[in-house]
């Protein structure tokens, strides 16, 4: 629906413009699409090692399954975006979901490493050519009063899709049907695929811009180059120990964006067509919703990855009771949505509240780990992730509305690109961050949960008949063995410090009985030391994330008060 152009009340009587009559069918068809990317975007971390024990590569072809996808689709997102303001968003949908969906296929179908992630890059770019066409359908389909409702439900959406990738993937991959394994990842995406075209193609609205803007293929290049230069180091640089390219890299890409802001605004002050509306960021809805959406899609994804480490690596919990433990987190955010239609006239404090209520849930989640230990179960994590959840609901529900609401008709595929291509960058931030402040924090609170536990083992060493000199040994060993096996880039190989420890454990040994009495003792000790050194650090991690959603709450304060001037009161 176009917001300009309504004549005053004096002069005009006639009836607005009826809403599109297909809209809520056409916001499912969008939704459909989110969820495909969503769900392709976690399913090869559950599936990443049965890929590799069938197709082979290297412990970094883990790593490419994921950051292929997403570079490529960071890379293409804004210019996705224009692309719908050229040639119709729904053509381009069309265009994007087919080829998300052929990507699909080349995947399920790759007989080698590079095969398939090679058409990971394809999934990407189509991606990034389908998904920025939803957001600004939306805000052509429906009116004002309905927006927040409609922009609210991506909300639940990316929360289901988040905990429900992970199960379906094991799922999927244990079942095994027809034979198909770890493919039938990529192959179920046909029938959706094939769901959301046939939909796309009854319930879109057709149209494109009346203006008919061309592409701007130098701003096209130096987006994607400026793109590049910061998502690939943020993806990649833990797995290299950060050296110091990443850096450099990073620090290009801000020369690069600044080189690309310099030549829209040129290119916009000549008349021609922008491949970003330098005018967007000059709308204070638009420009604030940019940095909070940064702040807090970091904070979301970083949460989502070092919780998940936790669950399964520190508790133990299998792919599938690690995604059932988010399903609170998950029916959280639904309720959270339906809140915050009841209290949408209230704007901005919504999301403000629902920042604060997920704080305070991850402040519950810290509070459970530290009273339960590292014996805590489900059922007690349970109250703080639904109050997290609902937090979250309320914070996502007005926030595509408020940040969209002041974007005009012609500006919409720029900003809607943009708005992606933020939530993608604030992703791999926070999984950069988070993940390599877990990491960094992972290997010293395991060396000293050992050392807690140093007493104990001694006492089981002694009685074994291990003498003092080969005990001080094998308790050091033991400290760094478990300290670099859990930091390990490869989980399949064994840290020279584990083969000192078994060397030393053997020429401890005095007689056969106790030959079995000290590897137990060691392993009792490392897995005891493992859970509590975990619980440790994800204890510090959950204050970061909590000083996140500070910053958040801060930031909301550049957005308006309400979506459109003058709306305080109730719908």
């Amino acid at each position: 629906m176009s917001t300009t152009g309504v004549a005053s009340a004096e002069t005009s009587h006639a009836d607005p413009p009826a809403p599109y009559r297909w809209r809520w069918a056409a916001l499912f068809v969008i939704l459909a699409a989110e969820v495909m990317d969503l769900l392709d975007a976690v399913v090869t971390n559950i599936a990443g090692p049965s890929i590799r024990a069938d197709v082979g590569g290297g412990a970094s072809t883990l790593q490419w399954l994921a950051a292929a996808y997403t570079l490529s689709m960071a890379v293409g997102l804004v210019t996705g975006g224009r692309l719908g303001d050229i040639h119709g968003r729904r053509r381009m949908f069309l265009v994007g979901a087919g080829g998300f969906t052929l990507g699909s296929f080349l995947c399920a179908i790759a007989m080698s490493p590079e095969m398939l992630i090679g058409a990971r890059v394809v999934q990407g770019l189509f991606g990034a050519v389908m998904l920025p066409q939803g957001l600004g359908m939306i805000k052509e389909m429906f009116p004002p009063k309905e927006s927040q409702k409609a922009f609210g439900l991506f909300g639940p959406v990316m929360g289901l899709s988040a905990v429900c990738g992970p199960i379906l993937a094991g799922w999927l991959v244990d079942a095994d049907y027809f034979g198909t394994g770890w493919r039938m990842i990529f192959l179920i995406n046909l029938p959706l695929g094939a769901a959301a075209l046939l939909g796309a193609v009854r319930y879109l609205p057709r149209g494109r811009s009346a203006s008919k803007p061309r592409l701007d293929i130098p701003g096209m290049i130096l987006v994607s180059l400026a793109a590049m230069l910061i998502i690939f180091p943020l993806v990649q640089g833990r797995e290299y120990d950060w050296p110091l390219w990443t850096f450099l890299m990073m620090g290009a890409s801000v020369l690069v964006f600044i080189a690309f802001g310099a030549y829209e605004s040129r290119r916009s002050r000549a008349g021609q067509d922008p491949l970003v509306i330098p005018g967007l960021f000059r709308k204070r809805g638009f420009s604030g919703g940019m940095a909070l959406g940064l702040v807090f899609f970091s904070t979301m994804q970083g949460f989502m990855l070092v919780f998940n480490l936790y669950t399964q690596i520190g508790l133990g919990y299998s792919p599938l009771k690690a995604g059932l433990v988010m399903v609170p987190w998950s029916g959280g955010m639904i309720v959270g949505f339906g809140l915050a239609q009841a209290v949408a006239r209230f704007g901005r404090a919504v999301l403000q509240a629902g920042t604060l209520l997920m704080a305070l849930g991850v402040f519950g989640i810290w509070l459970t780990l530290d009273m339960a230990g590292s014996g805590v179960g489900p059922w007690q994590l349970l109250p703080a992730l639904l109050v997290t959840g609902v937090g979250m609901g309320l914070l996502m529900a007005p926030f595509f509305d408020i940040v969209l609401a002041s974007v005009e008709q012609h500006e919409t595929g720029s900003a809607s690109g943009t708005m992606t291509a933020i939530q993608q960058l604030g992703g791999a931030f926070g999984v950069a961050l988070l993940g390599t402040v877990f990491f960094g924090l992972l290997g010293g609170g395991i060396a000293s949960a050992v050392d807690d536990h140093s007493d104990t083992l001694r006492g089981q060493l002694t009685a074994a008949h291990v003498a003092p000199a080969a005990q001080d040994r094998v308790v050091m060993d033991l400290r760094t063995c478990a300290s670099d096996r859990a930091v390990a880039k490869d989980p399949e190989t064994t840290p020279a410090s584990c083969t000192r420890l078994e060397k030393d454990t053997r020429s401890a040994v005095t007689s056969p009985q106790d030959a079995a009495r000290i590897p137990a003792a060691l392993e009792d000790t490392a897995s005891s030391a493992f859970r509590s050194g975990f619980g440790t650090v994800i204890k510090t991690v959950l204050w970061v994330v909590d000083g996140m959603l500070v910053l958040t709450f801060l930031l909301a304060f550049l957005l308006p008060r309400h979506a459109r001037p003058g709306e305080s009161g109730a719908h």
